[in-house]
């Protein structure tokens, strides 16, 4: 076997080297060889020495079996999707690799859910609007979605950081029709379950007293660094050298933290707008009168049926119990689920 000699690369000149750099730092930080990692993920030695030498574009589904093995929590798999998309705007990306290292993070936000919290269905729903628009072509809209969605692999990270989201009330107003918006209101509820998350609404209540400033993130590096990342329209910047900005933004996180609802009581809010779109919002009268075999049943017996024609929700059922509950999904959840399924996001269906 010829061993290709392993050289020092500059992450910042092409995607393929970000990509093997980043391998190549998990694969050591795990004390495996190249040859270990082959047999683990069921690649050759060859082909993962020229990834890590940026010789060669890693295929997807090698950096979803290497963030398994080398328990990266997903994070060759948000690079990989970050260096594909180019409709990220300026300097995301330098944030995207601070995130994944950070030990602690404190997010404010206003006007939309974070996007550490976004369900596939919602995220959908504001890239979609994003591409109407015209603020990123139509054919960018499902990199953009994957970068999103990979992003909220930092969530499960072992050993997780803190983190602690402090978000304005109008996150809550709905986006994406009712079922959109419920599944979003749950996702919160689970989140905020999580022991090193804290979530807290910022209620309308303080009218002008809430801040003015932008949406920004502090972060925590493993050195106890704090930095900070703010996006204007046009672009984002992480900021590690004013230390004057970062502790002004500090206090008005501690500000935000003082006055917002504490997070029982951000809860209940949550599940308030939830009861009050599950009342506006009932689940049509109209039965079913056609049932059809999903496509995306398993060959094991695990068969579900949808019934189309119903305008704006899908029906879906258990076939082997016809008569037993069913689940009512907007058609917008349904497609996201499974563009999902398409995606290997869940597994073997």
């Amino acid at each position: 076997m010829i061993t290709v000699p392993q050289k020092e690369l500059d992450a910042t000149t092409s995607p393929n080297k970000a990509i093997g750099v980043q391998l190549r730092r998990f694969r050591k930080a795990r004390g495996l060889t190249q040859v270990e990692l082959g047999k683990l993920i069921n690649y050759s030695d060859s082909l993962i020495s020229l990834i890590e030498n940026g010789e060669r574009p890693a295929p997807l589904n090698l950096l979803r079996r290497a963030d398994k093995v080398l328990d990266t929590c997903g994070a060759l798999e948000l690079l990989y999707w970050s260096t594909k998309s180019s409709t990220l705007i300026g300097g995301f990306l330098a944030y995207i690799e601070q995130e994944t290292k950070a030990t602690a993070l404190k997010v404010y936000e206003l006007n939309l859910i974070p996007g550490l919290l976004l369900t596939r269905a919602y995220a959908s729903a504001i890239i979609d609007a994003e591409a109407r628009r015209g603020e990123i072509p139509p054919d960018k809209v499902s990199e953009r979605l994957n970068v999103r969605m990979a992003r909220q692999a930092v969530l499960y990270r072992e050993p997780a950081p803190s983190i602690h989201i402090v978000m304005e009330e109008s996150c809550l107003r709905p986006v994406g029709g009712p079922f959109v918006m419920a599944e979003q209101l749950r996702r919160l509820e689970s989140v905020a379950a999580l022991p090193h998350v804290m979530l807290q609404i910022a209620p309308s209540s303080l009218g002008e007293n809430l801040p003015t400033v932008w949406p920004f993130t502090l972060l925590s590096s493993p050195a106890k660094a704090w930095m900070a990342y703010l996006e204007t329209i046009q672009r984002g910047y992480v900021e590690r050298d004013d230390e004057n900005e970062i502790r002004s933004l500090a206090r008005t996180y501690d500000w935000l933290q003082a006055q917002a609802l504490s997070c029982a009581d951000s809860l209940t809010l949550i599940r308030t707008r939830l009861k009050e779109i599950h009342a506006m919002s009932p689940i049509a009268a109209t039965k079913p009168t056609s049932w059809l075999k999903s496509s995306y049943s398993s060959g094991g017996g695990n068969c579900i049926e949808v019934a189309p024609g119903i305008p704006g929700i899908l029906p879906v059922r258990d076939s082997k119990n016809p008569h037993g509950p069913q689940l009512t999904f907007d058609t917008q959840a349904w497609q996201s689920f499974i563009t999902g399924v398409k995606a290997g996001e869940f597994g073997t269906i």
